[in-house]
C-alpha cells in the first residue's frame, strides 16, 4: 500500500503491543493488509533480516544510545558514540540503514546551550560512521523534557553544526502542530532534510482552550492519553493536517523514504483490535491523500 500523491510506502511504527511482541505473526499480519513498511526499536540489529526477509522495509530503527550520547561525562558521551557506530554497522549489514532518535539529553535541568554543545560533539564524532555506511540520522520533535531539536531554531543549528549530509529529520507534524509551529512551513524549509516521515497528526481542541487555557492542569476534567486538555494527537485524517500538500511537497522534493503511522490516539489504543484498526485507518487515509 502506497499514498496516492508521491507513492510513498505506507507502514506503521512498532510499539511493542501485546500482537507485536510475535514477530511472526505481526510480520503475517502486515502482509495481510497490504503494508510495506515496519519502523523497529532498538533491535532491529537482530531482527530487521527477518522484516526485510519476508518482503518488507524497515523504515527506521531507534539508535541505540540516547541520553548517553549528551552526557556531562565526556567519557560516557565517548561510549556512547562508540556503542552507537557498532549498532550502525550491524544494522546496514542486517538491511536497516536510517535510524531515529528524540534529542532528550541525560540531565535536563543542565542549561539547553550546554547539553546542545554535548550533543554537537557527540553527533559530530558520529557523523563519519553515518556517511562511510550510507546511513541517516532522523530526529524527531517530541518537545520531551529538556528537548535540544524540535523547533526550527534548534532544527538548524543542529543542521548547520553538524554540517552532514546525512543526518537531518524526521517529520512529524503532529508536534510541530502542538507547539504552535506552522507544519508546511517547517517542511518547506527543512524538506532537503527529510529521510523519514511519522503519520500522526494533532487536533487542537477550541472548547477546552476556551474551558481550561494552556498553561494550568484542570482541576477537576482528566486529560486525553497522548494529549493534554487544548490538543491530543490523533491518526491521520483526524487532526488539523492538510496531507495532500504534505505528500506533494514531499514527492516535488524528491523524497523517496516512506510514511509510518506512529500510533498515539486516544481513540485507538484499549484493545488489540482498536490498535490495529487505527494503524489500518491511518493508512487508509494516507493511500487516498
Amino acid at each position: 500500500m502506497k499514498t496516492a500523491t508521491g507513492n510513498f510506502p505506507l507502514g506503521w511504527r512498532r510499539r511493542n503491543f501485546a500482537w507485536e511482541q510475535d514477530l511472526d505473526s505481526m510480520l503475517a499480519w502486515a502482509l495481510d493488509n497490504d503494508l510495506e513498511v515496519i519502523d523497529l526499536g532498538r533491535d532491529a540489529d537482530t531482527e530487521a533480516a527477518a522484516v526485510i526477509g519476508a518482503g518488507l522495509r524497515v523504515g527506521s530503527a531507534d539508535l541505540a544510545v540516547w541520553g548517553e550520547m549528551m552526557s556531562p561525562d565526556v567519557g560516557a558521551r565517548r561510549a556512547a558514540v562508540a556503542r552507537n557506530a557498532d549498532y550502525i554497522r550491524d544494522c546496514v549489514a542486517a538491511g536497516a540503514s536510517t535510524f531515529f532518535i528524540c534529542m532528550i539529553p541525560e540531565d535536563p535541568s543542565r542549561p539547553r546551550a550546554e547539553n546542545f554543545a554535548y550533543m554537537v560533539e557527540s553527533y559530530g564524532a558520529l557523523k563519519a560512521t553515518f556517511e562511510e555506511q550510507n546511513a541517516y540520522l532522523v530526529i524527531e520533535g517530541w518537545p520531551g523534557p529538556g528537548s535540544l531539536v524540535c523547533t526550527p531554531e534548534t532544527y538548524r543549528a543542529f543542521i548547520e553544526q553538524i554540517g552532514s549530509p546525512n543526518m537531518g529529520v524526521n517529520y512529524d507534524p503532529s508536534h510541530l502542530a502542538r507547539m504552535g509551529i506552522d507544519p508546511i512551513r517547517f517542511l518547506k524549509e527543512f524538506v532537503g532534510h527529510v529521510f523519514h516521515v511519522h503519520g500522526k497528526d494533532c487536533m487542537i481542541i477550541d472548547e477546552n482552550l476556551y474551558q481550561y487555557g494552556n498553561l494550568q492542569a484542570a482541576t477537576f476534567a482528566s486529560p486525553y492519553k497522548y494529549g493534554g486538555m487544548n490538543w491530543r494527537y490523533t491518526i491521520p485524517g483526524h487532526g488539523i493536517s492538510d496531507w495532500k500538500i504534505i505528500l506533494d511537497i514531499l514527492a516535488n522534493s524528491g523524497y523517496s523514504g516512506c510514511v509510518s503511522i506512529e500510533l498515539e490516539d486516544h481513540f485507538y489504543d484499549d484493545t488489540e483490535y482498536d490498535q490495529k484498526q487505527g494503524v489500518l485507518q491511518g493508512v487508509k487515509f494516507l493511500a487516498g491523500s
